[in-house]
């Protein structure tokens, strides 16, 4: 079964710049989805799965257990910190943090393989590097309370509604995103949802 997640994105689709971007982005986490795999059912096709395991060895080991299924079902792997990784994997893409000290790679993965970048974004000034750098689709967090850091500020969905129109990318909200909270998003110009917990 679709999780219910993808119909709460479904309204934004007017806001994707290209029609092959997805609704939905599943990211994995140590602590809270170690192990994606029993989710990627839940995903339409055309989805991202970000693997984002902070040990080296664990995000390689589960890239390669989700690889060959993600594949299957017509998901797009991406590999969250590690161009070597991607690159040896052949993931559909890479997945960089706000750092500004990733441009160069970011740049070097974007001409080299042609294949999908994400950038995340925690404000105005890494959105719009994001944005310079080319992204296909920057995740902005984080919107709502979320588990992932608990008590932290949020953005709120006026101020991402705001951010959003700043810059005409791809824009993902991410952080305390479910189905209740994406009623928010409705009327901003967010690209999709991406989330951990939520789907």
């Amino acid at each position: 079964m679709i999780s219910p997640l993808a119909s709460a994105a479904r309204p934004l689709r007017r806001h994707r710049p290209h029609p092959d971007l997805p609704a939905l982005i599943l990211l994995t986490d140590d602590r809270r989805l170690p192990d994606p795999a029993p989710l990627l059912s839940r995903l339409p096709r055309g989805s991202w799965v970000i693997v984002r395991r902070q040990e080296a060895g664990e995000r390689e080991k589960t890239a390669r257990r989700i690889g060959p299924e993600c594949r299957r079902r017509g998901l797009r792997l991406l590999i969250a910190n590690d161009p070597a990784l991607a690159a040896k994997l052949r993931a559909d893409g890479l997945h960089l943090p706000q750092s500004l000290a990733w441009r160069a790679t970011a740049r070097r993965w974007v001409l080299a393989r042609g294949g999908i970048l994400s950038v995340a974004a925690h404000d105005r000034r890494a959105l719009r590097a994001a944005a310079h750098l080319g992204a296909d689709g920057i995740l902005l967090s984080p919107v709502f309370p979320t588990l992932s850091h608990p008590g932290g500020k949020v953005l709120g969905a006026l101020r991402f509604a705001n951010l959003c129109r700043s810059e005409q990318v791809a824009i993902y909200a991410l952080g305390g995103v479910t189905v209740q909270s994406a009623k928010h998003l409705r009327r901003t110009r967010a690209a999709g949802l991406a989330a951990i917990g939520g789907i």
